[in-house]
């Protein structure tokens, strides 16, 4: 599996102000000496010294996950404004068949943050491909429909003028029940949110993959039933909420968010292998983000120092399972 991160922002876009841009300049030219410009290789050297939240960017777009199984085959997890990064990408990536594409969209539910990409994915209007939607909400076809009605979006999703790719739509049954696209099997269970949200586990050859974004965890999520060991356990990686810190979990009970601590806490307790903190908070600046990581390992040797990577999410990242 190949896994690329297209957003991960939690609630609401957060480009970087012009502000933010040239304070960063500022900090890094106070940085320069002499010597770190005196040859090409002193250059590079001087730019890998400098810290993530200087030298790059988590990035301010929401959440958009790709997997490309075994197979070669697109699954889209959300579609976040990140979906419209992945659909720029995909442009230039080689089409081996003349008979277009399939993507496979699953979504975790329908906050504006994890749909308000989909009106730009530019792969739904070329009429070679095909899209397949999944979730486990029964009203799916309404729900993304509704949300390019006029006066809401000048596009409508089908009828005249809309999107040209054959659409199908696969409304998930109970928890318990799985699908298999290629060689991944594909599970499903609901988590705490309002309203609602789902979350995925990805088999294929060996390796598993959750991707568990807006999820309040609760005691039951620690509980060591058959249902939650069968879908939490032993992943080999774990994208999840992470967005707040303990004190403002505490603050917004019931907002439907966990703290990047108890997400720490899960990881452990399910004997997952690399965790990534993702659905970041839209008013953490970079510096803060990145920060959260060096906090978390804090608290995962203070939790019982098990062996697991801990990594935020940022856009552009590629990780290989």
């Amino acid at each position: 599996m190949k896994i690329s991160f297209w957003g991960v922002r939690g609630s609401i876009p957060t480009p970087l102000s012009p502000l933010q841009i040239q304070n960063r300049i500022a900090a890094v030219v106070q940085r320069i000496t002499p010597k770190d410009v005196i040859s090409a290789d002193a250059r590079e050297k001087f730019l890998a010294s400098l810290p993530e939240w200087l030298f790059g960017t988590v990035g301010g777009n929401t959440s958009c996950v790709e997997l490309e199984n075994d197979q070669g085959e697109c699954i889209i997890l959300d579609a976040g404004s990140g979906l419209r990064e992945l659909s720029l990408n995909l442009r230039n990536r080689p089409v081996h068949t003349s008979g277009g594409v399939t993507y496979h969209i699953f979504f975790s539910h329908f906050h504006w943050d994890h749909l308000q990409g989909l009106p730009f994915f530019g792969q739904a209007f070329d009429p070679r491909n095909r899209i397949v939607f999944y979730s486990t909400d029964p009203d799916l076809r309404e729900r993304l429909n509704y949300q390019m009605r006029s006066p809401y979006f000048p596009v409508p999703l089908e009828g005249p003028g809309g999107f040209n790719a054959a659409l199908e739509f696969v409304h998930l049954g109970s928890e318990g029940d799985s699908l298999k696209i290629g060689g991944t099997l594909i599970r499903w269970k609901r988590v705490n949110h309002p309203g609602g949200c789902t979350a995925y586990r990805f088999e294929e050859n060996g390796v598993s993959f959750i991707y568990s974004t807006d999820t309040e965890l609760s005691r039951e999520d620690f509980l060591d039933t058959p249902e939650n060991r069968l879908f939490f356990s032993g992943a080999d990686l774990l994208i999840m909420d992470s967005q707040y810190t303990a004190n403002e979990a505490l603050e917004k009970t019931g907002w439907g968010h966990s703290s990047f601590s108890s997400t720490v806490d899960f990881a452990l307790t399910w004997g997952v292998k690399k965790l990534a903190l993702f659905h970041h908070e839209p008013t953490y600046t970079d510096k803060k983000i990145f920060s959260l990581r060096q906090s978390a390992e804090w608290y995962r040797h203070y939790a019982g120092n098990e062996p697991i990577e801990i990594v935020i999410a940022r856009e552009g990242m590629e990780m290989h399972l």
